[in-house]
């Protein structure tokens, strides 16, 4: 080839060049939004959400790839997926009326459902959207109720339905299944109420007397599950108490976690039972009155169940849990600050979290607003002496917390929902610390 060719050549391929669209590199597409080290706690703060009204996913649900790189969010024109590596948001399924469900254990699945929230409205679509190519088949129609969990094995929808619906508050601004109405910005609570003095009450005292309003309304309802294969409904549970907080074990793909909704210190809340709906198996029993315990959720691995337990309600404070093949209970004391509307464990199942409280909730913590990292200490036998019966009995232990997220500008109608990154390095989060609800991640390992 002369000289004169490949200039020419070499001409055309340059000229090719500047007319074809620049591509950034990945990594400065995918940066986040904003990041910063927490000037009270020294943790690496990054805003992951590009449009204000996001959400994360409620702290029981599973966000996240079985493989652990990538999460999915909702965003105000329908659903978004994030890889986990850079922060880098894209659309996934594109619909105003879309509820992103949960991700998959065992495919790299995202399920949401088309049509009415509420438990006791018309039919609703289930959808599964491939997370990586964006493919979407239909799962299921649900001609009555709402869908909260999937099995490990990916081959049954769980859900709730009630033969009516009844709003927590009056005016429609809350809904019973916990999902509010477009006049409330999404995953944010309202609650308002009167006490017996005609005095207004505050937010949680508020949200009780609207809790014991449904409650006492005695409306039928049943836990179900769906058969994705044959399309089969099985009633599980049914009853006049008001059932909620459905989920299945994460490794278990025949038990479910339930509670008995209510006011705490009035129902026995927590509940497992297996999907023939044989052993209804009462998990914490109260003992003491005005003792409450909830907000339950599954161990990593499946093998524990933890929940908020307070003895009595708002002055002594526990992270309590409950060995599912044993029986074993460990209670780990927490102070008033320290108590924390969710709780979540770690992957690795060494460390909790804490996402706090105002001094409006349960605990009435004059300085609760932060994020929380928990490192269990169990407490000894003095000087290696044991009952006879220790075994048997509640293992104690205390916690070392360690502050991750200075949220005193956070306002607690919004829950944070912390989860942790798969690889245990993160923790996710909602806030409106700012103002706009976003979506947000704190480094698990600080600057300092």
């Amino acid at each position: 080839m002369t000289k004169g060719k490949i200039m020419r050549r070499f001409g055309l391929f340059a000229l090719a060049l500047a007319l074809a669209p620049t591509a950034l590199p990945s990594a400065a597409r995918a940066e986040p939004v904003k990041e910063w080290v927490d000037a009270l706690t020294g943790h690496r703060i990054v805003q992951i959400s590009r449009e204000a009204g996001s959400a994360s996913l409620y702290f029981h649900q599973n966000s996240y790839t079985p493989q652990g790189d990538k999460m999915v969010i909702s965003v105000p024109d329908g659903i978004a997926v994030v890889t986990l590596a850079d922060w880098g948001v894209k659309p996934l399924v594109t619909g105003k009326d879309l509820q992103l469900l949960f991700t998959g254990r065992k495919t790299r699945t995202a399920y949401y459902a088309s049509g009415p929230r509420n438990d006791g409205g018309g039919a609703k679509t289930i959808f599964g959207v491939d997370i990586d190519t964006g493919k979407v088949r239909r799962i299921a129609t649900v001609e009555r109720g709402s869908i909260g969990s999937i099995n490990a094995d990916e081959t049954l929808l769980l859900g709730q339905w009630a033969a009516s619906e009844k709003p927590l508050q009056p005016d429609g601004t809350q809904k019973q299944g916990g999902q509010p109405e477009i006049r409330q910005p999404f995953g944010q609570a309202h609650y308002a109420a009167n006490g017996p003095d005609g005095k207004p009450l505050s937010f949680a005292e508020a949200k009780e007397v609207r809790l014991n309003e449904r409650l006492e309304a005695k409306i039928p309802m049943e836990i179900f599950t769906i058969d994705i294969r044959t399309g089969a409904r099985k009633v599980v549970v049914a009853s006049t108490d008001w059932l909620n907080h459905v989920q299945f074990s994460p490794t278990d793909p025949n038990l479910i976690m339930y509670c008995h909704e209510g006011p705490w210190h009035k129902v026995d809340r927590i509940w497992t039972v297996r999907t023939d709906g044989s052993a209804n198996t009462l998990v914490h029993k109260r003992m003491m009155n005005m003792e409450i315990a909830g907000h339950e959720f599954f161990s990593p691995d499946g093998k524990w169940i933890w929940y908020d337990l307070q003895t009595p309600r708002g002055e002594v404070f526990w992270l309590a849990g409950y060995e599912i093949a044993t029986g074993k209970r460990k209670w780990f004391a927490l102070d008033r600050n320290l108590w924390s509307v969710h709780y979540n464990q770690s992957p690795d199942r060494k460390i909790f979290s804490g996402d706090g409280g105002d001094s409006e909730m349960v605990a009435h913590a004059p300085d609760g607003k932060y994020l929380y990292l928990f490192t269990p200490k169990d407490v000894p036998d003095v000087a290696g002496i044991h009952a006879e019966n220790s075994e048997t009995l509640i293992s104690p232990g205390t916690f070392v917390p360690e502050k991750i997220v200075d949220m005193r500008k956070h306002d607690y109608r919004l829950e944070p929902n912390i989860t942790f990154t798969p690889d245990g390095k993160w923790m996710v989060f909602r806030s409106n610390m700012e103002g706009a609800n976003h979506i947000y991640a704190v480094e698990v390992k600080g600057t300092k």
